[in-house]
């Protein structure tokens, strides 16, 4: 009976998420809420757990008390079998400074490495939603004998200058990789597509051990996963490949096979969301057989009741949460997170409610981001008038969606 490999899975989660602004106003990029009842972190440990590797640390930075809470709430996983998921803050182990970057973050935990003694290392990012059976990367990665395998995802060549590109030998080794690049070659059986990379590596110990510690040394480093470290191992042909598009995760539909979304933007968060709601949903939450894990507290069913007046409260193509009551309002195209109240008279359409948001009676809601605890007041229109919103000093996506802050104030126009 072959071994089965010993793999740690470290998630790098101390990103500051400034295009997100001001969702990361008081909260690391990570700890975002998305679809309701997760936070951008619960898809990438899902997808290790889901594929058995439970011993996870997740490496913590920028503004990560509320990160860190939800790690210790809703990952607490038995320690008779020593599994574990534990936030590791940056502790100055190395010298009086924090976290200068990812590889960084990681060559400071160096001890984490030397007391778990894995074979392989999963070095994942926290903030984009998809779904991926990590232990096929593993698998893939120990039969190209590389130092380190980088996953990649087809991606349009105009979107090239967004991404990390690999250009792939036909052997499945990686011959040039390139932050950002503007110019760029097409894929040999697709020259409209490039790879980009996922920014999910497997590593085998030695080689992130050494390459980490050489590239400490490195002054003129920016001490970068992908454009500092991968860029060393790819040079000394120690980079292997991995399709995105190879892999296989039990229970996905033909419509959401291979979905992976980058929400470093609040255009592409709120875009994300749209993709959960349509009755062949883009990417579906409600695949059994791979659950997104997550935990949001004990909370009844929603609720949707007739107000005083006789108007139904209802909700049209979209996603309502527990805790929720939606009280002869009319939601459409929108998500409700846990404790949302939807008083009479008022309209959601087409926006996303964090937890105990409350809209009041007759207000009305279009084409917005409402952060948690925010309070729009009876007869208040957010998302109608963007002169009205500008004045008000809302915050505005690129593509005009509205944005308001935690418990950020919204006053009703005189």
């Amino acid at each position: 009976m072959r071994k089965r490999p010993h793999v740690l899975g470290v998630v790098l989660a101390g990103g500051e998420g400034r295009r997100l602004w001001p969702l990361t106003r008081d909260r690391a990029k990570p700890a975002v809420p998305f679809g309701a009842t997760y936070r951008l972190v619960d898809f990438a440990l899902s997808n290790l757990v889901n594929a058995g590797y439970l011993r996870i640390a997740v490496l913590t930075q920028y503004k990560s008390h509320s990160l860190d809470r939800h790690i210790a709430q809703t990952w607490r996983m038995s320690p008779l079998f020593g599994n574990f998921v534990m936030s590791v803050p940056a502790q100055m182990r190395i010298a009086k400074r924090w976290f200068e970057g990812s590889a960084d973050a990681i060559y400071q935990n160096l001890n984490l490495i030397g007391d778990e003694n894995p074979d392989y290392i999963c070095v994942f990012g926290a903030d984009h939603i998809y779904r991926m059976d990590a232990s096929q990367m593993v698998e893939a990665h120990i039969r190209s004998g590389a130092g380190v395998t980088v996953a990649g995802i087809r991606v349009p060549r105009a979107e090239s200058n967004r991404f990390g590109v690999i250009e792939p030998d036909k052997n499945g080794r990686i011959k040039r990789f390139r932050e950002k690049p503007e110019e760029c070659e097409g894929l040999a059986d697709a020259p409209d597509q490039v790879l980009a990379s996922m920014g999910n590596y497997v590593f085998s110990r030695r080689t992130l051990e050494t390459a980490v510690v050489e590239d400490a040394k490195n002054a003129a480093s920016h001490h970068d996963m992908g454009g500092d470290i991968i860029t060393m191992l790819v040079e000394r042909g120690e980079a292997a490949v991995y399709d995105f598009a190879t892999n296989n995760v039990p229970g996905t539909t033909a419509r959401d096979r291979g979905y992976w979304r980058d929400v470093g933007t609040l255009d592409s968060y709120y875009d994300a969301h749209l993709d959960l709601i349509s009755v062949h949903p883009v990417f579906n939450l409600y695949n059994e057989e791979w659950p997104i894990h997550t935990w949001y507290g004990s909370l009844p069913p929603a609720k949707f009741v007739f107000d005083q007046e006789g108007r139904r409260g209802m909700a049209i193509d979209s996603i309502v949460s527990a805790g929720t009551i939606v009280a002869g309002g009319v939601v459409r195209r929108s998500i409700l997170s846990p404790g949302v109240r939807i008083e009479p008279g008022s309209e959601v359409t087409d926006s996303v409610l964090m937890q105990d948001v409350r809209i009041g009676e007759g207000a009305i809601v279009r084409r917005a981001i409402l952060d948690k605890n925010v309070v729009v007041p009876p007869g208040a229109r957010v998302g109608v008038d963007a002169e009205e919103d500008r004045a008000r000093g809302f915050t505005f996506s690129d593509n005009g969606i509205v944005v308001l802050g935690k418990g950020d104030d919204v006053f009703t126009p005189v």
